[in-house]
């Protein structure tokens, strides 16, 4: 089962150069990989700039044309054509294009468990994690596109899931350092006072607190809450709560709720607030998702 959401902009393919002049993202939902859901994303930005922000998967991708740029880990990172891009869970990123031609891509988000279950066996997968987010392997873009594509599509689910679970496995192969995770760069009591403020911030999403009420419970000055929050999370407070609210509301909205009906439930002002900040986070408006939710039948171009 395959779900579609188109974002604003052409449906041109990426090749001609009429397409360099819009923004354009398509997600899709497949189910029934390894027991749960994969999300994939397709696109073409000129303009658009993702904000910091994190995923609890992996974000795997693959440049297919032009050259993006990115922050990650402290550093500015570029990939053009062919490179393939990991992001590891909970790594505060960004991403946009690096020229006036822009640039697109495409990725899959795969949970933690598959990459690890690349490695090692059933009973005991070994943890992957890369040191190096831009990978230049063109025959892995290449297999990874091919992959995306067989997803999408859903002609045949067996072909998609074995060219997935096929490219995770080179991936992890090739490219991974197994073995247990390292810790952030952040110090432990940073990462502290960090985890502290996120989690009340999670508990009082409709009505958060100031940031002077939770640096006097944790005995702190705002300016120290803040460099602490900053340097655990790559992005102060109020982002970390935006990027939070997105992805609550991304539930909400999986679920059949109203773009409007998922702004109030997660704290944001109006619609409009929701949909700046959902464009900024996942670059489609609350309504182009919900749709793709619902329309489970529907197909898109393969980039």
């Amino acid at each position: 089962m395959t779900r579609t959401s188109g974002g604003s902009g052409t449906s041109s393919r990426p090749d001609r150069p009429a397409a360099r002049a819009r923004d354009r993202a398509v997600w899709t939902r497949v189910d029934g990989i390894q027991g749960a859901s994969l999300d994939l994303l397709s696109a073409r930005f000129g303009r658009q700039h993702y904000a910091p922000h994190t995923h609890d998967e992996f974000a795997i991708g693959v440049c297919v044309d032009g050259l993006e740029t990115m922050r990650y880990r402290g550093e500015r990172l570029y990939s053009n054509a062919g490179s393939v891009v990991v992001i590891e869970p909970g790594e505060t990123h960004t991403g946009g294009p690096a020229g006036p031609d822009g640039y697109a891509y495409v990725a899959l988000y795969p949970r933690v468990e598959l990459l690890d279950g690349a490695t090692g066996s059933a009973e005991t997968p070994v943890p992957a994690h890369f040191r190096h987010p831009v990978i230049d392997d063109p025959g892995l873009g290449a297999a990874l596109r091919l992959a995306h594509r067989a997803l999408r599509l859903r002609e045949d689910p067996l072909e998609g899931e074995n060219r997935l679970l096929g490219v995770l496995g080179t991936l992890v192969r090739r490219h991974a350092v197994t073995g247990p995770r390292p810790a952030g760069g952040a110090r432990p009591e940073a990462g502290r006072i960090a985890r502290t403020v996120a989690t009340r911030l999670a508990d009082e999403l409709a009505a958060p607190p100031t940031l002077a009420e939770m640096a006097a419970d944790l005995e702190l000055s705002r300016y120290q809450l803040l460099r602490a929050f900053r340097g655990a999370m790559g992005m102060p407070p109020y982002a970390w709560l935006a990027q939070h609210r997105v992805t609550r509301a991304r539930a909400l909205l999986d679920i059949g709720h109203r773009p409007a009906e998922a702004a109030t439930l997660v704290g944001f002002a109006d619609q409009a607030h929701l949909t700046r900040w959902f464009r900024r986070v996942l670059g489609v408006t609350p309504g182009a998702y919900r749709n793709s939710v619902q329309d489970r039948g529907n197909r898109s171009p393969a980039p």
